[in-house]
């Protein structure tokens, strides 16, 4: 993925993922309830997307569809922190994140059957 976003404009991405297409004032609203930020700011946010390619704006009432979908944003940002974290390494990663608390036995079964599938 060549778009790079920052943290606030994957916030606004986040909410256009979850809530599928829908008005400027909509994400607004939500991005207020969950982070307090005003309108003028989402829609900085929003135009710097458009921008960047990853959301597309229409009319009636400045209606917003994302370009890219989240799962290519997570495969790009994943990626990068396997690169800058873990010096490129899938198993340092898997063994930071194993390390960090106690699994039930019910995540240690679907992460051996995680495992078993990629085999």
């Amino acid at each position: 993925m060549d778009i790079k976003l920052f943290d606030s404009e994957l916030k606004v991405m986040s909410v256009l993922w979850r809530e599928g297409d829908t008005t400027a004032k909509h994400l607004s609203d939500v991005l207020k309830e969950e982070t307090g930020w005003n309108m003028n700011t989402t829609y900085t946010l929003i135009k710097r997307c458009i921008k960047k390619g990853a959301i597309e704006r229409s009319e009636p009432h400045f209606m917003c569809h994302a370009l890219i979908p989240q799962e290519e944003v997570q495969d790009a940002k994943t990626d990068e922190l396997i690169d800058k974290m873990f010096d490129g390494s899938v198993d340092k990663l898997f063994a930071a994140l194993l390390s960090r608390k106690k699994l039930s036995a019910q995540q240690i079964k679907k992460l051996k059957q995680i495992v078993t599938d990629l085999e």
